[in-house]
């Protein structure tokens, strides 16, 4: 299971990257293995408002539908409009290509109170016991 180290994670399997201010948000190649085939995704509009584990949108796969929750509160910056088209990216490039959003963070700091890859790999490997 690939769990990049500079990443901070959700235990519902989102994953952040803060770069420049901006927090870069998807969910985790463990998420998306488990959910097997994607074929779409609903994403919240540019300027919405998340809270923090606010849902803001859904992955759905060829086994179930999941819902996506923030993993710090912000505005929506940006999203990742090619999922629209290939959402199968989820799936492919968890990590790259696959991203969901990227939100201006209303507190950085909120990202320090995510698991870290260490805590999140023992936190999946707990979980598939």
């Amino acid at each position: 299971m690939n769990i990049p180290q500079e990443l901070r994670y959700t235990k519902e399997h989102e994953w952040v990257l803060l770069d420049d201010g901006v927090a870069i948000v998807g969910i985790t190649d463990f998420a998306q293995a488990e959910l097997g085939d994607i074929v779409y995704v609903e994403l919240p509009t540019i300027g919405a408002s998340l809270a923090t584990t606010e849902a803001f949108g859904n992955v759905e796969s060829v086994k179930s539908v999941s819902d996506l929750y923030a993993p710090i509160s912000g505005v929506v910056a940006d999203i990742n409009t090619r999922l629209a088209d290939s959402p199968e990216t989820m799936n492919t490039d968890p990590y790259g290509e696959g991203w969901l959003l990227r939100l201006d963070p209303k507190d950085a700091g909120e990202v320090n109170q995510l698991l870290t890859a260490k805590e999140y790999g023992e936190y999946i490997g707990a979980e598939a016991e």
